[in-house]
């Protein structure tokens, strides 16, 4: 399992926030996906079940897979073909028309179809920034610049796939020892990029790279578990109840402070 992830990205305290960065558009945005991974077969099990594609009625998606194409070739389609997931923002609409999302993080692509991006933003926790900045965001990545932002969580799954009708929340470990708690955990990150695709559109292509690790090899390097503590540590209620943590935060917080 690959994870690439600089721990100083995380904003202390936490916030809900765009997060933005201009990207070099040389840097690799997308990367080949291994038919041995279990990335692949859990990828593959979505396509074989028709749940891999959403695409508004009449969307031509053409000049955004031919902009794909051309960042990294392959004979596979796209959902085989790259570790990203993939989707279409239209900066006429401000909305999704097209989604090729296998692996997602607790949310279901097929609701997000169509919505613009205040809309995409308003279950989030805390999302007062988030649905003031969305006619900027998509201004911005529809610019024909290229952009990235990374997000984190702690999950007690292994699994990429976490559709929430495909795959139940996995309970956090009942065990009253910190050790034993952790041990159960996996650091489960995303870099997301923006690239255009030009061809007479103000489209850009969104890439999800979802990557994950056991926790206690994720946070191993120096720093990174005493960072991880006070991200963890700053986040609202509405936040780690948000994202599924409340019940785990403390138990994490104790290992963290004691391996930091």
């Amino acid at each position: 399992m690959d994870f690439e992830f600089d721990f100083d990205r995380l904003v202390v305290p936490f916030r809900m926030q765009p997060g933005l960065a201009r990207l070099d558009p040389s840097e690799r945005q997308l990367i080949a996906l291994d038919p041995a991974s279990q990335l692949f077969e859990e990828k593959r099990a979505v396509v074989e079940a028709g749940q891999s594609r959403q695409i508004v009625p009449g969307f031509d998606a053409g000049p955004a897979l031919a902009a794909i194409a051309e960042h990294l070739p392959s004979d596979r389609i796209p959902e085989l073909a790259y570790r990203q997931d993939l989707a279409i923002l239209d900066g006429e609409t401000g909305t999704l028309p097209w989604l090729c999302v296998c692996v997602p993080s607790h949310w279901a692509p097929e609701e997000k179809l169509g919505l613009g991006f205040a809309a995409l933003h308003a279950p989030v926790a805390d999302n007062e920034l988030l649905v003031k900045a969305s006619a900027q965001l998509v201004k911005l990545a529809t610019s024909g610049e290229c952009w990235e932002r990374y997000v984190m969580t702690v999950s007690t799954s292994p699994r990429y796939d976490q559709h929430p009708r495909r795959h139940a929340r996995k309970p956090w470990p009942a065990s009253a020892d910190d050790q034993a708690f952790a041990e159960s955990c996996w650091l489960r990150a995303e870099r997301q990029t923006f690239f255009p695709v030009l061809r007479g559109t103000r489209q850009a292509v969104f890439t999800i790279h979802v990557m994950l690790k056991p926790l206690g090899e994720a946070v191993a390097a120096p720093g990174a578990a005493g960072r991880l503590h006070d991200w963890l540590a700053s986040m609202s209620p509405a936040v780690l109840e948000y994202k599924g943590l409340a019940p785990a935060r403390e138990p994490l917080l104790r290992w963290l402070k004691a391996r930091g």
